[in-house]
């Protein structure tokens, strides 16, 4: 390849970095800072882009150094503590967090516009699609991937763009102080969980990115780090086109719940026909993210746990099983479950992330004890 074709390889790796952290979930915790932060979200963006993007960036660069192989890199804490992280991991953005998750927040956006279906038949009847087109393994979410994604991107700039300059007074708000603003948005920054599923996605960049990088790990990591640039950069845009659009839509928002703002915004900004468009778009957009995650989950305890032991399609089964029970709690229900868990672990990750780039660059050797005192006083301050 010329120099030229190898540049754009690496960008189009970028491109799919976002398209692999990006889902319509991720737009939630965006809009709800600027809902919340009105005339101070810009200092709450500040702490939102440094959790919402540079820290699950820095989780990825750091997996790249270890080639991808999240065992060699979580089993620096220890064989045990590795397995054990891993399999916290792989729950959280599976069947007890991600996935759930996303199926609620789908019922959630179609529900304003298509009436009161209940939540349990909704469940039910998303995990027996997700089942589906899982165990087959049909090409359908291929398909739906190449078209949902683009339109949806289509959409939340429109969204974004008219959102931005078409739009009431600004509400101010004097409740809250430029530093609570900036650390409402770090930690909302943790419940995107981009960080969890850095770790995952990235054995995928590195198979892409040795094709352009000549065998040399000095070329991988390069090339890897100026795709991180270019997935950052438009996942940081998204993030911060999204907040504003809330914040300066704010007063009408006052009474929306964190599920149905996407969808209240797109029908103030839109109208109802192209809302309804957008709303159906984001509903399966999630649905086929909730695919992607069981299928990755479902081959993780079938290869990992069970060693083969248990067939994929008995492990897909069960994670539907837990999915559908989280998702009787309802999406701020998952939210409020999954809020000291990822408050815990997220400083405890990026320290291990940091603590293992050094040791990759540098020969920095110390770990344990690094991550046992962030562990330590993320769990006070938790307590407090």
């Amino acid at each position: 390849m010329n120099f030229i074709t190898k540049r754009l390889h690496v960008f189009s790796v970028g491109m799919a970095m976002f398209s692999m952290f990006f889902g319509a979930g991720n737009v939630v915790f965006p809009l709800l800072v600027g809902q919340l932060t009105q005339d101070k979200s810009l200092y709450a963006l500040l702490g939102l882009v440094i959790t919402a993007v540079g820290v699950p960036f820095t989780g990825l660069f750091g997996m790249t150094l270890f080639d991808g192989d999240y065992r060699a890199f979580f089993n620096r804490l220890g064989k045990g503590p590795g397995t054990v992280i891993a399999l916290l991991i792989m729950g959280l953005i599976g069947p007890f967090g991600a996935i759930p998750r996303c199926i609620t927040l789908s019922y959630s956006t179609l529900k304003m516009f298509f009436g009161s279906t209940a939540l349990l038949p909704f469940s039910i009847l998303a995990c027996l699609l997700i089942y589906v087109l899982t165990v087959r393994k049909n090409r359908i979410m291929e398909i739906l991937g190449y078209v949902l994604t683009p339109f949806l991107l289509i959409s939340l700039a429109v969204i974004i763009i008219k959102g931005i300059f078409i739009h009431p007074e600004v509400a101010i708000n004097e409740n809250i102080s430029n530093f609570s603003a900036f650390t409402h948005g770090l930690l909302s920054g943790y419940h995107t969980m981009d960080l969890l599923g850095a770790f995952f996605f990235c054995s995928v960049v590195i198979e892409s990115l040795k094709q352009v990088s000549n065998r040399s790990n000095l070329a991988l990591h390069h090339n890897a780090f100026l795709a991180s640039i270019v997935g950052a950069s438009l996942l940081a845009l998204v993030y911060v086109g999204m907040s504003l659009v809330a914040a300066l839509h704010s007063v009408s928002l006052a009474d929306a719940s964190p599920d149905v703002i996407l969808g209240t915004i797109a029908l103030n900004v839109l109208g109802p026909y192209a809302g309804i468009i957008t709303c159906v778009t984001v509903a399966l957009a999630c649905l086929t993210t909730a695919i992607a995650l069981s299928t990755v989950f479902a081959e993780y305890l079938h290869l990992d746990i069970f060693q083969d032991k248990i067939s994929y399609n008995s492990s897909l089964i069960a994670t539907l099983v837990a999915t559908f029970v989280i998702s009787t709690l309802e999406f701020n229900g998952i939210v409020a479950f999954l809020a000291p868990i990822v408050q815990l672990l997220y400083p405890c990750l990026l320290v291990l992330s940091i603590a293992n780039i050094a040791y990759k660059l540098w020969g920095f050797q110390s770990v344990k004890m690094p991550v046992a005192v962030t562990f330590a006083l993320s769990l006070i301050i938790s307590l407090l």
